[in-house]
């Protein structure tokens, strides 16, 4: 016995609306089934599986970032996403693993998670 996979992350919101734009209008996820918890929220999706859950109505901690670091997803276009988050106004910092080549952008949710996105080391700078 032992983990198998990653499951999901949880993100709690103040503000459900943007949180659901950043996360589906900009980066791509899909909103999908999400059961009667008793409270509000959204379950997003990438490749069938949901991979964000999001609980609205309950306070954010005083470091929104808690314990949690950031969270990681693969991600394509690289020029496109710099593009709709600069015309967002949404900083970010944008790296290049040494050894893979691989691009990392890191930004942060409106809820103030960090998220890293990961893009093929082939894909051109923005």
């Amino acid at each position: 016995m032992g983990v198998v996979a990653m499951n999901h992350f949880t993100v709690l919101t103040k503000d459900l609306d943007a949180t659901r734009e950043f996360y589906v209008g900009l980066l791509g996820l899909t909103e999908g089934q999400r059961p009667d918890l008793g409270f509000p929220g959204v379950w997003l999706y990438a490749g069938g599986q949901a991979v964000l859950h999001v609980i609205a109505g309950r306070p954010l901690p005083p470091d929104p970032r808690g314990v949690l670091d950031h969270m990681a997803f693969s991600a394509k276009d690289l020029p496109l996403t710099a593009g709709k988050l600069k015309a967002r106004g949404i900083a970010y910092d944008l790296r290049r693993q040494a050894e893979s080549g691989t691009w990392q952008l890191f930004c942060f949710d409106p809820n103030g998670a960090r998220v890293e996105l990961d893009f093929d080391p082939g894909e051109p700078a923005p």
